[in-house]
């Protein structure tokens, strides 16, 4: 008898991980999405992800009601980033490709962490380059700063040589974010993760609403 009362408690220890977690990313709520989650958030997904005021690649100020106003795949990086940034947005880029042949449109967004270098010229050369419809946006460094904290992300850069202000490293948070205009933030994909990956999971979040 006790070691069956031990199983049933092991059990119930189980079931309640597994409850845990599929309630983690909706702050104690039910999960609409739990078949399609791969990562949790301490705290649920509200503490990703709010409001915020930035310039778009156009000249235009835009918040993040008008940013996302479909499902966005958001990244914070740099234009001048030699090597993690261009593979990052390439991946998503083609994620965002595959998706569209699949007949679901996601919106490619990239947030620069470098506003003294990235102007909207810049940010338009640059994403005109990776995606046709890849967004970059920028802004003031508060405004930056605000979107970034909103996201949970890190930014700081490296103190230029004398004499080269221009040249100079910014190290940065490198997760993208799957946001759903009216659900908010829902899933952040590791720098590991391919591009058919990306897109089968953000279909699943869709295929879910």
């Amino acid at each position: 008898m006790t070691r069956l009362i031990a199983i049933a408690a092991a059990l119930a220890v189980v079931a309640g991980l597994g409850l845990t977690f599929a309630l983690t990313m909706m702050g104690g709520e039910e999960d609409q999405f739990a078949q399609c989650r791969t990562s949790s958030v301490a705290g649920g997904a509200a503490q990703i992800g709010g409001e915020f005021t930035l310039v778009s690649e156009t000249g235009e100020t835009v918040t993040d009601k008008e940013v996302i106003d479909q499902p966005s795949l958001i990244y914070f990086g740099y234009t001048f980033c030699p090597d993690v940034c261009p593979l990052d947005n390439t991946r998503n880029a083609e994620a965002v490709d595959l998706l569209e042949e699949r007949g679901l449109m996601v919106k490619p967004v990239f947030i620069s962490v470098d506003p003294n270098r990235d102007t909207p010229e810049v940010m338009a050369e640059y994403t005109d380059y990776v995606h046709p419809r890849l967004l970059g946006l920028t802004g003031s460094e508060e405004q930056v700063r605000a979107a970034s904290k909103a996201y949970r992300t890190f930014f700081q850069a490296h103190q230029p040589t004398e004499g080269e202000e221009d040249f100079y490293l910014v190290d940065h948070s490198t997760m993208t974010y799957l946001t759903l205009p009216e659900h908010g933030f829902v899933e952040f994909f590791r720098r590991d993760a391919t591009a058919e990956q990306i897109a089968d999971r953000v279909q699943c979040f869709l295929d879910a609403r």
